[in-house]
């Protein structure tokens, strides 16, 4: 009888197994201690584990290359964070310190990017003069396909100061700012913002935006006017097939510059009269948006732009009288519309809405959910949807089964490789064949085992790397995305506090055993959200250390939350925590991951859960709360918290607790600015939906109890789960916005013949 795979053996099986025939393994062998050697410049008794890997790296990326480079040449022909003390410390990702093995740079395609200044009107034209340079050094990195031998480019780009970058006063104080200067421009790439939760209009910000815009689109157009589109006439570029071979998708307002950038490379550099520009601008742009957030949307204030970008406020504000000329003309007399519909917000502060500009700018408009593009289209965008309605669609997140199936859970990959074959990897509607195995016993022992197996080694990775032990045998309840508001952990403690006040109310009573995981990084601004870190590290030192509970709960908050991480606990939970306030999440893919790998979720009908549930049948889903329209009646009423606490004695007792310091006794207050949020200032509502979200999770307990009829229900998502692949979601913009077909053409490798 022969010994079972192990994971690596698996993984090779079916992620490798089409590398078979390119190398074997002593020519692998060979490669890597070439590189070892003669890159890195080490031998074995000096080399580090990193040096390994790059050394690995490097012998891979070999493989890479010739595909790469024989992909661009096809297209050309073609033309196609840390915790101490239970508080979130940040500390620097200097992810560059070492290099990065994988990108290569490309210092003869720098670009400037001009800032400030000011704009002169000749008879030639707008002119943007006395600008302050930088420049834009491309790093392009390989992106494989999955065995067709097609390796596509991302390409990023570094800030660099010019050589005489301020540097012509040579007095000792004059010099020294000068380089102090220098060093200013190139803290553009140096640093990112991490807040995508809460807009900051912060110069920096504005800077990191126009730059990668600016050069980007230098890019496109040197791209374009190289291909035998664009050369036709060799005195003047013809633009009428740009928006036929470019597609420019605005991935939420960061990339808005994107449009008036565009129309002053085309109006004031190109030459092209302002209407032929704007068509061809549309033509090309096309908006995503993610957030419905009002504080996340983004506005910058004028003045800001004025200094920054003048000539783009300018075209800005002549795009803004054309567009209002037109809304006015379609709905006369309505000045409240024409207020509502403005790019220029007025107020204490003169401010662009971008996301408007984005949508004036642009010849489709979507959201990343259909109930979210639903609420684009009733709320937030509802001027711009009468006015336009055939811009708005909705194109549904999606997520690659190769690293949230095949690579992050090679036994699950194995085992639904053997009923139904590996065509499911490309094709993740094949999934759906599994339905015919939800009554087979052998495939239910199957995919039972893949998750305990997954269970165990994610117990003893935290045993190994936090010396925390839990029950393996556990539900594992997981709850891991950004911490916000919106996204209420805040609701999964409430629940955590309500089962250990039970089981401590009723110690001798069986309960289902459970291993709270919450993960999550907060904004370093955020306060409230390091506030509920500080809350879940706390109640976990309270039930974790507590004897009458025993392994019936523990909580764990899984520290610097990552995709690493995320490989690891993932294919391990057995409930998946999706549990924001309906029409607060844009869609969502945290949930698409947890469904692929075999965790049931519990959620509100919000963001992709709603098409979810659709897919799976609500009845595989554990579905609790308020649908959108209790959300909107709610806060037509007006949201009374005290109602609930009133009214619910588990929940009163839970905030006397957290008012009290029963989670934190040397520091009775801690909680005050929690308890105060939930009981005045809550916009998203956690009281209104406890109770519910307390009788779903009795529910989740309930069948946890019986292990076939839960592993039915996993089955059932597994397969049904086929929608939310990427590969789908690319195809829906490209057939349905850039107005291409996919292609799925497998190009020769190097070594084949043409």
């Amino acid at each position: 009888m022969s010994r079972p795979l192990s994971d690596h053996e698996k993984r090779k099986q079916i992620s490798v197994r089409g590398l078979a025939g390119v190398e074997n393994v002593t020519e692998l062998k060979k490669n890597f201690n070439r590189h070892l050697h003669f890159t890195l410049v080490k031998d074995r008794n000096v080399a580090t584990p990193r040096d390994y890997y790059f050394a690995l790296a490097h012998t891979v990326r070999d493989h890479l290359v010739g595909r790469w480079i024989r992909t661009q040449q096809h297209y050309y022909e073609k033309d196609p964070k840390k915790i101490s003390g239970g508080w979130q410390m940040e500390e620097a990702d200097d992810w560059l310190r070492y290099g990065n093995p994988w990108e290569k740079a490309r210092p003869e395609f720098t670009l400037p990017v001009h800032f400030y200044g000011h704009v002169e009107h000749t008879s030639q034209g707008a002119k943007w003069v006395d600008t302050q340079v930088v420049l834009a050094m491309p790093y392009d990195t390989p992106v494989p396909g999955y065995r067709n031998n097609v390796v596509n480019t991302m390409r990023l780009w570094s800030a660099k100061a010019p050589n005489d970058f301020n540097l012509k006063d040579f007095n000792v104080g004059g010099y020294i700012q000068a380089v102090l200067d220098r060093n200013l421009a190139e803290n553009i790439s140096r640093v990112l913002y991490p807040n995508d939760n809460f807009f900051e209009g912060k110069e920096l910000r504005l800077k990191q935006e126009y730059f990668v815009v600016a050069a980007t689109l230098q890019d496109i157009i040197r791209r374009f006017k190289s291909s035998k589109f664009g050369c036709r006439d060799p005195v003047r570029t013809n633009f009428d097939a740009f928006p036929d071979k470019v597609a420019i998708q605005l991935n939420d307002t960061h990339p808005s510059l994107a449009i008036p950038e565009l129309m002053r490379i085309l109006v004031d550099l190109e030459r092209l009269d302002w209407d032929k520009a704007w068509d061809v601008t549309v033509r090309t742009c096309a908006y995503t948006n993610h957030t419905v957030l009002p504080e996340a949307l983004e506005r910058w204030p004028v003045h800001l732009l004025e200094t920054l970008l003048p000539r783009h406020l300018q075209i800005i504000y002549e795009i803004n009288q054309r567009f209002l000329n037109r809304v006015a003309a379609t709905f006369p007399g309505d000045i409240d519309r024409l207020r509502r519909m403005s790019l220029v917000e007025e107020g204490a502060v003169k401010r662009i809405n971008m996301a408007h500009l984005c949508i004036a700018g642009s010849h489709a408009v979507n959201g990343v959910a259909r109930i979210h593009s639903e609420i684009l289209k009733k709320t937030i965008f509802k001027d711009f949807y009468e006015l336009e309605p055939h811009k708005f669609q909705n194109k549904t997140n999606g997520i690659t089964p190769r690293r949230w199936l095949v690579l992050c859970n090679p036994g699950l990959a194995e085992v639904i490789a053997e009923r139904i074959g590996e065509d499911f990897i490309s094709d993740l509607d094949q999934l759906r064949k599994l339905l015919s195995f939800v009554d087979d016993e052998a495939f239910i022992r199957d995919v039972a085992k893949v998750k305990q197996e997954n269970k165990l080694k994610f117990a003893a990775y935290l045993e190994k790397e936090y010396k925390v032990h839990i029950n393996p045998n556990s539900l594992f309840d997981i709850q891991v995305k950004r911490i916000h508001e919106y996204k209420r952990q805040l609701l999964n403690c409430l629940h955590v506090i309500t089962l250990y006040n039970r089981i401590k109310r009723e110690p001798n009573k069986f309960f289902v055993p459970r291993t709270v995981m919450i993960g999550g990084k907060a904004a370093p601004g955020y306060h409230m959200a390091k506030m509920i870190i500080k809350l879940i590290t706390a109640i976990g030192d309270v039930v974790n250390h507590d004897p009458a509970v025993g392994d019936r709960l523990r909580v764990i908050f899984l520290e610097n939350y990552r995709v690493s991480l995320a490989e690891k606990v993932i294919p391990a939970a057995d409930l998946s925590e999706q549990i924001s306030t309906a029409g607060t999440e844009a869609s969502g893919t945290g949930n698409m991951k947890f469904m692929v790998n075999g965790a049931l979720t519990i959620g509100t009908m919000d963001g992709a859960n709603v098409e979810m549930a659709e897919e799976a049948g609500e009845e595989n889903f554990f579905i609790f709360g308020m649908r959108v329209e209790d959300v909107e009646k709610l806060d037509q009423k007006g949201y009374n918290a005290q109602e609930y606490y009133d009214r619910i004695p588990e929940l009163r007792q839970i905030i006397e607790q957290l008012s009290s310091g029963f989670f934190s006794p040397k520091q009775p207050d801690l909680f005050k600015d929690i308890v105060n949020m939930l009981m005045h200032h809550d916009r998203f509502k956690v009281f209104a939906d406890y109770e519910d979200y307390i009788k779903c999770q009795e529910k989740v307990s309930a069948l946890y109890k019986n292990p076939r009829e839960w592993t039915r229900m996993v089955i059932r998502n597994i397969a049904t789960s086929g929608k939310f692949s990427s590969d789908r979601t690319i195809a829906q913009y490209a057939r349905e916005i850039w107005g291409v077909e996919p292609s799925r053409q497998r190009l020769p490798a190097p070594d084949e013949a043409i």
